[in-house]
């Protein structure tokens, strides 16, 4: 019986399951649907829809069978209604089940990321039987679990190709099953089905409804890449790149996507100037102020990214929880202060050696301006890294979403408004 033999002990697997591999186990020999689903997942949906609409539905319906599910939703929602019609007529009938049952499911689920259940019996079935109707199975499918369901779809168990092996043929699956066995519920969020499955690493996982009743399979591989584009999208996001943006993505769209940002931006930057501007007088009188701006700066922008991004890693593990927000901006505040304290007096001690130089009899007291501007920058962009992200959250944003930008802004803003206004009053 050409069935692989199960991984994982018997007693591990009491409670956690899995199944299938990629693309139901389906070997692609056609090179050009291989190259053309290699294609599609380097692209945004709509760039890969419409990449794909230049193929017959026939086609098109192959190569969708080849993406991450969750892609394939996003690009059957890009394309054409007849064209999705003609797809949809195309693909195997379970496979479409499967695709109108994730399309139920918002963006960024369990639900979105299903694959169709492909061995599935009934408890009264004999082991003997089972097997039967696995050998044409396994012949295209790549099979390590059996799901039982009653008349109803709800998930009674599971049995194991080990089981089947070694059982007696005329024993019933549900004598043989492995029961109460661990499933995901299609509306959790991507990062909270992580957290259930970490201890697990388990190929696939089983989807059911409330009910219990199973509504299709979710692969690991297919929710670590998910959580991987997640992760590295996030760094670009912090800066206006949207998520949508890749490699292969088209000059042109690329163009639509950052420059609207980089307009924020520079408008943000004229506001930098500005608080420059309101102190020009000071800037003329004392035009060493003008060498220790930069390191302001960048002194606090470097405080509030790494505020930034410890705060985005709590939100995206799920470590701040409700009522904690209030906390982290004080933790923040405090870090902020003792970090400018120390490094202050290293800037200090630079403003003191140049004034010193040039002969400026203010020397001291514009060190004592530096090593103040610092502390209060650095607490400035300590709170403002942590106050961002939870800001752009509460308004209903991806908390990375051109955090950067606003971090960059506060940060300059405060810290030569600290330095230049600290030396205007004292000097």
């Amino acid at each position: 019986m050409a069935i692989l033999p199960l991984a994982q002990s018997h007693e591990l697997l009491t409670g956690d399951i899995v199944q299938e591999d990629h693309n139901n186990g389906t070997q692609v020999a056609d090179p050009e649907r291989r190259e053309l689903a290699r294609a599609a997942k380097a692209r945004a949906p709509g760039e890969a829809a419409d990449m794909l609409a230049e193929y017959p539905a026939s086609r098109i319906a192959q190569v969708l069978q080849d993406l991450p599910p969750a892609l394939t939703q996003d690009i059957i929602a890009e394309l054409p209604g007849g064209l999705v019609d003609g797809i949809m007529h195309a693909a195997p009938a379970a496979t479409v089940a499967q695709w109108r049952v994730n399309g139920k499911f918002a963006t960024g689920t369990i639900g979105r990321m299903m694959e169709p259940v492909r061995a599935v019996f009934r408890p009264d079935l004999s082991v003997r039987d089972t097997v039967e109707q696995l050998r044409p199975l396994v012949r295209t499918t790549f099979i390590t679990y059996g799901y039982i369901v009653d008349g109803a779809g709800k998930m009674l168990g599971i049995v194991t190709m080990r089981d089947l092996l070694f059982a007696d043929d005329q024993a019933s699956l549900e004598s043989i099953m492995l029961r109460n066995a661990f499933c995901l519920s299609p509306d959790l969020e991507l990062a909270g089905a992580m957290k259930l499955v970490l201890d697990r690493h388990y190929p696939v996982y089983p989807v059911c409804d409330r009910n219990g009743v199973l509504l299709g399979l979710v692969r690991g591989q297919t929710m670590f890449e998910e959580q991987a584009f997640e992760i590295t999208a996030q760094v670009g996001s912090m800066v206006g790149v949207e998520k949508e943006e890749r490699l292969a993505t088209p000059l042109k769209s690329s163009f639509r996507f950052r420059h609207p940002w980089l307009q924020i931006n520079l408008a943000t930057a004229f506001v930098a100037g500005a608080v420059v501007a309101i102190f020009q007088d000071t800037v003329d009188r004392l035009v060493i102020l003008a060498l220790f701006l930069p390191v302001l700066a960048g002194q606090s922008g470097n405080t509030g990214c790494q505020a930034l991004a410890v705060t985005l890693r709590g939100m995206t593990l799920g470590e701040l929880k409700a009522g904690q927000e209030r906390a982290l901006v004080i933790k923040e505040a405090w870090l902020g202060a003792l970090n400018g304290a120390f490094t202050g007096l290293v800037a200090a001690l630079g403003m003191f050696i140049v004034a010193t130089y040039q002969h400026n009899p203010n020397a001291l007291l514009l060190s004592f301006v530096v090593w103040v501007a610092l502390i209060g920058s650095c607490v400035a962009s300590g709170i403002s890294g942590a106050m961002v992200p939870l800001t752009l959250k509460r308004f209903g944003f991806d908390p990375a979403t051109a955090s950067s930008i606003f971090l960059t802004t506060a940060t300059d803003v405060v810290s030569m408004g600290l330095l230049l206004g600290l030396a205007t009053l004292l000097i």
